[in-house]
C-alpha cells in the first residue's frame, strides 16, 4: 500500500523533486515570441521553401541531385549473388543477413539458379527462445521493484523481430537450417506485427502470474514447472502462426548447368548445417566503431542473452581504419560480410543509394543538422537499426571509395535488390562488421578473449538494435 501510494504521488509530480524544476523565468515571454517571429523573414526565398515544403516530401526536395547523377553502380570487385531476399513486414534483418552470408556457398557448391535457407524456421525458435529467456528473467528478479529499468526494458518487448549475428549463431548452432522449400514464409512471418503484439500480451500475463506465485513463496522447481506450461502455449501460438518446424527432411538439387537431378538425401536440420553448410559461425570476431567508448576494448551488453544458457553479446571497439581493413581483407578474399548500420539518414531506397549528403535538409530549411558521430549516438540521434551484407568493393587508384550491399528488402528495391554504399557513408553510419577470425590482427584477437566490460542494455552500443 505504501510503495502503491509512493508511485501515486510520483506520478503527479508530488514526489521526490524533479530535476527540472518549473521557472517562471524558463518560459517564453511576449518579448521573446516577438523575437522569434521577428526572425524570421519571409523574403522569395523562405517564401519559396515554404509553398515548396507545405506541397510536397520533403525528402523529394532535399535529394541532391548531383550525387544521384554522378553515381555509378560498377565495382572493381563483386562476388556473384544469385537471388534477392525480403523481409517484408519483418524485423528479421538480421536473420536474413546472417543466411545471406550462407546460401551462396551451397548456390557455387551444387550448381544451383537459386537457394534460400528458412527464415520462418530460425525465427520460430528465436521466439520460443525469447519467450524463455523473459520468464527466466521474470523468476529470477521476482523480488526487484516492477518499475525497476532492467525489468522495464525485459517487459517492453520481449519477443520482437530485432536480433544480433551473435543470435545467429546461437540459433543455427542449436537448431541448424533448413532450404526455403521446407518452411516458407506464412503471412504472420512476412508481417509479424499482430503475432508479436499477441505473443506479447500472454507473456506480459505469465510474467505477472510469475511474480504472485512467488510472493506466495512458491519455490524455483514450482515456478520452473509453471513456466514450461506457458511455454507449451507459446509454441501453440508459434506452430498456429509458422506451421511445425522439420525435424527431418529430403532434399534434392538440380544442377543448373546439365539439370542433373540428385538423389534425395535425409537430414536433420543440424546435420544439414554441418554437411551441407559446412561453416563454422563461431570461428568469427564482431567489431565495433562506437566512438563513445574507448577503442583497443571488449564489451558485452547486459540482458542481450538470445538464450537464457548463453551469455551476452560481446563485440571488440575499434577505431573505422582498422574495421575497414578487417571488412576488406575478408571481402577481397572472396567472404560475404555481415555489417550493422544506421539506414536512417542519407539512404535512397527506389536507388539504392548510400552517400552522405544525399539530403540537403540544411540548404532547403536554412538550419544546421551536422553531429558528430560521437554525439549522434550518446544524444539518441544514430543507432545500429539494419543488417546487410557487403559483397563488393570499387578500388580506384588503390583507395576502396564505395561498397556492394545485399540488402533483403527485396529485388523492387535499390538496383535489383542491391545498394551502392560511399565510403564515406561507411564512415559515419556502419557501426559493426563481423568477419572470420583470421582476417583480424592478434592484438584484437586477444582483446577478444578478455574477459568483457559489461555495459547497460541502454548503452549506445546496444540502443536501437531492433534489427
Amino acid at each position: 500500500m505504501i510503495r502503491f501510494l509512493s508511485f501515486l504521488l510520483l506520478a503527479a509530480g508530488l514526489g521526490a523533486r524533479s530535476a527540472f524544476a518549473a521557472d517562471p523565468a524558463a518560459g517564453l515571454s511576449e518579448t521573446q515570441l516577438n523575437e522569434l517571429r521577428a526572425s524570421v523573414k519571409m523574403d522569395a526565398a523562405t517564401r519559396a521553401a515554404m509553398n515548396a515544403v507545405s506541397n510536397n516530401d520533403l525528402k523529394d526536395l532535399a535529394l541532391n541531385r548531383n550525387i544521384v547523377m554522378t553515381n555509378d553502380d560498377l565495382f572493381s570487385f563483386s562476388l556473384p549473388t544469385k537471388g534477392i531476399t525480403d523481409q517484408e513486414k519483418s524485423g528479421r534483418c538480421w536473420m536474413f543477413a546472417g543466411l545471406n552470408t550462407m546460401r551462396q556457398g551451397v548456390i557455387k557448391k551444387y550448381k544451383l539458379d537459386d537457394f534460400e535457407l528458412s527464415q520462418s524456421y530460425l525465427a520460430f525458435y528465436d521466439k520460443l527462445e525469447k519467450a524463455n529467456v523473459l520468464l527466466e528473467f521474470i523468476i529470477a528478479t521476482h523480488d526487484r521493484d516492477l518499475y525497476d529499468r532492467e525489468v522495464d526494458h525485459m517487459l517492453e518487448d520481449p519477443v520482437g523481430d530485432g536480433g544480433y549475428w551473435g543470435y545467429v549463431i546461437n540459433i543455427v548452432q542449436k537448431y541448424g537450417v533448413v532450404p526455403k522449400k521446407f518452411m516458407g514464409e506464412t503471412h504472420s512471418s512476412s508481417n509479424t506485427g499482430r503475432m508479436d503484439g499477441i505473443l506479447t500480451t500472454l507473456l506480459r500475463r505469465d510474467a505477472s502470474l510469475l511474480r504472485r506465485m512467488a510472493k506466495e513463496n512458491k519455490r524455483l522447481p514450482e515456478l520452473r514447472a509453471e513456466k514450461m506450461k506457458m511455454l507449451k502455449d507459446v509454441y501453440r501460438v508459434l506452430v498456429i502462426n509458422y506451421g511445425e518446424p522439420p525435424q527431418t527432411f529430403a532434399w534434392r538439387v538440380e544442377d543448373d548447368s546439365t539439370h542433373e537431378v540428385s538423389d534425395p538425401v535425409t537430414y536433420t536440420p543440424q546435420q544439414f548445417y554441418h554437411d551441407v553448410i559446412a561453416t563454422d559461425l563461431s570461428d568469427y570476431v564482431n567489431l565495433v566503431n562506437y566512438p563513445d567508448h574507448p577503442y583497443g576494448q571488449n564489451y558485452s551488453i547486459n540482458l542481450t542473452q538470445s538464450m537464457a544458457d548463453r551469455a551476452d553479446m560481446a563485440f571488440v571497439n575499434v577505431d573505422m581504419k582498422e574495421m575497414k581493413e578487417c571488412a576488406l581483407k575478408a571481402l577481397l578474399d572472396s567472404n560475404r560480410v555481415w555489417f550493422g548500420s544506421d539506414v536512417g539518414p542519407d539512404v535512397n531506397g527506389k536507388k539504392g543509394i548510400m552517400v552522405k549528403g544525399l539530403y540537403n535538409y540544411e540548404e532547403l530549411l536554412g538550419v544546421r543538422l551536422d553531429m558528430p558521430k560521437k554525439d549522434r549516438l550518446d544524444y539518441r540521434q544514430s543507432a545500429s537499426n539494419h543488417a546487410m551484407v557487403l559483397v563488393g568493393v570499387d578500388i580506384v587508384n588503390g583507395q576502396h571509395v564505395k561498397w556492394k550491399v545485399e540488402n533483403s528488402w527485396g529485388k523492387d528495391s535499390g538496383d535489383g535488390g542491391f545498394f551502392t554504399m560511399a565510403d564515406d557513408w561507411f564512415d559515419e553510419y556502419v557501426l559493426n562488421v563481423v568477419v572470420p577470425k583470421k582476417y583480424v590482427t592478434a592484438k584484437v584477437l586477444a582483446i577478444a578473449a578478455q574477459k568483457p566490460t559489461p555495459l547497460p542494455v541502454w548503452d549506445p552500443m546496444w540502443r536501437g538494435n531492433g534489427w
